[in-house]
């Protein structure tokens, strides 16, 4: 299953900056973990804010809904999620 996720994320004004600089070091590990093993297919940073637009391909909402709330950084993210299927007049066969 495909899904189309945006998160903007909102540190508060007063976390120490070793403490977000740590929270953003684990993120950044577990991100790259899930998109070496295929769950998180695409992420892309939204230019100018504090936030991305990513592809996940998992096998439920409820495991999405896992991953999601396993990012070290999502109690400070808001999070949109849409999902997706496949267009009847897409070439690409590999999107499903």
């Amino acid at each position: 299953m495909l899904f189309h996720v945006r998160m903007d994320v909102q540190l508060p004004p007063a976390m120490p900056a070793a403490q977000a600089d740590e929270l953003k070091k684990t993120e950044r590990e577990l991100a790259q973990s899930l998109q070496r093993s295929g769950k998180w297919r695409h992420l892309w940073r939204i230019a100018g804010q504090y936030a991305n637009v990513s592809m996940f391909d998992v096998d439920s909402v409820d495991e999405l809904h896992a991953l999601l709330t396993s990012l070290p950084l999502f109690p400070y993210m808001r999070i949109d999620v849409t999902p997706m299927c496949r267009h009847p007049s897409s070439i690409r066969d590999t999107d499903a």
